[in-house]
């Protein structure tokens, strides 16, 4: 089988590689939608410096188990029934957080669609925010 799939491969190698391209080309397209992917410690200067936004997007309980101080919980499934209470950070930084920096590309998706146009997401969500041994409050 595997043979059969390098000899596919030799022979097409123009097909091939032409997959090969479209195939990063999506990774790279997905990878950046929503705005792009910040570090915890680049997180944290935009908040001292530019008075950035965090919204955190992840479930109610998991919210409540740890978050990032002020930052303000809009759970994914939400982010477009209460795009209003976020009009006034259109030109803010805002910086999405979920649990492993996976799912809050789909929510800036829909922000950007909004006219939100200073977005980013915490890269490795907020498991890279506890790894880094950076704080969180409990509700």
């Amino acid at each position: 089988m595997l043979e059969q799939f390098f000899e596919f491969i030799i022979n097409h190698w123009q097909l091939s590689s032409v997959w090969l391209i479209l195939f990063f080309l999506l990774i790279k397209t997905e990878g950046a939608r929503g705005g792009a992917a910040v570090s915890p410690s680049q997180m944290t200067q935009m908040i001292n410096n530019e008075n950035a936004k965090v919204i955190d997007i992840r479930s109610k309980d998991e919210f409540r188990a740890g978050h990032l101080p002020n930052a303000l919980h809009i759970p994914a499934k939400d982010v477009l029934k209460r795009i209003n209470e976020l009009e006034s950070f259109k030109d803010t930084p805002v910086i999405l957080i979920c649990k492993t920096g996976t799912t809050a590309g789909a929510s800036g998706a829909i922000l950007a669609k909004a006219g939100f146009n200073k977005l980013h997401k915490l890269r490795g969500g907020i498991l890279e925010w506890q790894g880094s041994n950076l704080p969180l409050v409990k509700d």
